[in-house]
């Protein structure tokens, strides 16, 4: 025999935890987009490892906090293109396709230090560069108020709540650039500004001034078998 009491009794106690956490119990839904400013910013999280999903939890993290309204944007090292990835890359249309989210891309075409074809000199000059860019974007962030929203529809350079670097470990990892320059870059960064830093198959030296690190180990990738990069998943 059921006892109704104790059942509406047990009802009414997840109903009132329920309401004491931030989404009340509801189920998620998707909203439009809004201006926001994030409220607990200015973490380092660093993505390392020989396995797949570096570039892909960044983007994550990059969507995620777009979806709440907050400036972002992707500045990649190195990814500049090559033989086995067509020039129209899934994550750029995706990204164009969220208000807030902007990307720039810095890389050669080719692969530093494999025969095919690039220049590593010019592999070199590219992260260089990007590094500088780097630079300047966090410089844009510590003049913007980043505890106050920003417009969506703004340039990077007018300062942004969440930067992506990606694959800049790995540059650092070849020497392409000065991995103290990296850290440098790190312990520059305004307080409010989250920074995410991917790349490598070395721990980087930034790892101890990080709050998130991430070793993405392998256990089995396609490329071993054979295959190429793939349209929906590599790029």
């Amino acid at each position: 025999m059921t006892d109704d009491t104790t059942n509406d009794s047990s009802d009414t106690d997840r109903d009132a935890q329920h309401r004491r956490t931030p989404g009340e119990g509801k189920t998620p839904k998707a909203e439009a987009i809004e201006p926001a400013a994030p409220e607990e910013f200015g973490l380092v999280s660093a993505w390392w490892g020989d396995g797949k999903g570096k570039t892909t939890a960044a983007l994550g993290m990059g969507f995620r906090a777009a979806g709440h309204g907050y400036r972002v944007h992707l500045l990649q090292f190195m990814k500049g293109g090559a033989a086995s990835v067509e020039s129209t890359r899934g994550e750029y249309n995706a990204i164009e396709a969220v208000p807030g989210f902007t990307y720039e891309n810095s890389g050669h075409y080719g692969w530093h230090g494999l025969l095919d074809g690039s220049a590593d000199d010019e592999h070199a000059a590219r992260a260089q560069g990007a590094l500088e860019r780097a630079r300047e974007l966090v410089a844009a962030a510590e003049e913007a108020d980043l505890t106050a929203p920003l417009a969506l529809d703004s340039e990077p350079d007018d300062g942004v709540h969440h930067l992506i670097l990606d694959e800049i470990l790995y540059a650092a990892n070849r020497d392409l650039v000065d991995p103290d320059a990296v850290a440098d870059l790190v312990d520059d960064k305004p307080a409010n500004l989250e920074l995410v830093l991917t790349g490598g198959h070395e721990r980087p030296a930034i790892a101890d001034r990080a709050d998130l690190v991430t070793n993405v180990r392998k256990e089995a990738h396609p490329f071993d078998a054979g295959h190429r990069a793939r349209k929906g998943t590599e790029f």
